[in-house]
């Protein structure tokens, strides 16, 4: 069951700066935002299909953001207060596609490219999370919150001022460094200790 249905996904790349550097790229001076489209979202054990049109479908574990309350140009004390929780997300992303189109809406946004869960985690302070990604149970990132370039209130802040967001509309904040490859019949698991562990498995799709 996918436990949030958000009006829109807005996601920060290039939030880690050693995952800036594994993929040849600088850190940008402010936060760098795209989106994924909610027809993208599937939940905890729903598969990862692997679209025919790319060669190089690849896994980034994040800590996805809840917001709890409309905000529209909100101080960065506002923002953190009108957090409704943390969420596993899995920012499934075609690399040769995102390289070669030039944009990232194709990369980022096909159907299943967005699983979230296992649940909406309440209460908790976004200084001690901590996001963890695997696949085929062989753990492949590992990061604090705290090492983002720009952190949680500071992104949703920024971000309320160029958008307005709603209630239930979710943030991707960046993936750490540890980003690889998916195949057919892979599971590939995010977890942050405190929220939960998503996982999904993978497989191939048929051509469209």
């Amino acid at each position: 069951m996918i436990p949030v249905r958000p009006s829109k996904i807005v996601c920060v790349g290039r939030n880690y700066r050693a995952h800036a550097r594994e993929l040849g790229n600088e850190v940008p001076p402010v936060p760098m935002l795209f989106f994924k489209p909610p027809s993208a979202l599937v939940g905890p054990g729903d598969p990862i299909v692997l679209p025919t049109a790319s060669k190089q479908v690849e896994y980034e574990a994040e800590i996805g953001v809840v917001v709890g309350r409309r905000l529209s140009g909100a101080g960065e004390d506002e923002a953190e207060a009108g957090l409704d929780g943390f969420v596993c997300l899995n920012d499934v992303t075609c690399r040769d596609l995102q390289k070669t189109d030039g944009q990232w809406g194709r990369a980022k946004g096909y159907d299943t490219f967005c699983p979230v869960g296992p649940a909406v985690a309440r209460g908790l302070d976004w200084r001690r999370l901590e996001v963890i990604g695997r696949v085929n149970g062989q753990e492949k990132q590992r990061a604090p919150a705290t090492d983002m370039q720009f952190q949680i209130p500071f992104l949703v802040s920024f971000i309320s001022g160029i958008m307005t967001l709603e209630p239930g509309d979710l943030i991707a904040t960046g993936t750490p460094a540890g980003v690889g490859q998916l195949h057919d019949g892979d599971v590939v698991e995010v977890e942050i200790p405190g929220v939960g562990t998503l996982s999904n498995p993978v497989r191939n799709g048929s051509p469209r």
